[in-house]
């Protein structure tokens, strides 16, 4: 099936210089890049793409982490594209994440994990429409 998904680069994979090799990521399984931006992400909007975290113990430290910087925003589009984008970004804990995954090769930390995706297609529609 045919999906969009949001990714975002996030502050910390800016900061490292590492658009280039995350895009080219993507790039290599064939998806996609139809809409992409760099912005300063304001509270407001992360108060609506993160709302189901709102009142959770790490909510604040999480908004605060994706203001540190710009971030870079992309609509990915291909066959079955948010479970395969999910699955190269790997797992939020860099411990576990598959090597050959964006997280597994990249991240230095679970906090600072490097790339958001969506992860439904009804996600994937709410943020678009935040970010785009």
């Amino acid at each position: 099936m045919w999906q969009r998904s949001l990714v975002f680069i996030k502050p910390d994979g800016v900061k490292r210089k590492l658009i280039g090799n995350i895009i080219s990521i993507y790039e290599k399984k064939n998806i996609l890049i139809t809409n992409i931006k760099m912005e300063n992400a304001d509270r407001s909007k992360l108060e609506k793409h993160y709302e189901e975290h709102k009142g959770k113990v790490f909510y604040e430290d999480l908004i605060a982490y994706i203001q540190e910087g710009p971030i870079l925003l992309m609509i990915l589009e291909g066959e079955d594209v948010i479970d395969i984008i999910r699955k190269i970004n790997g797992d939020k804990n860099f411990r576990v994440a598959e090597l050959g995954s964006i997280r597994g090769q990249y991240s230095l930390d679970d906090t600072y994990n490097l790339v958001h995706a969506s992860d439904s297609m009804e996600s994937a529609e709410r943020e678009i429409k935040i970010w785009f």
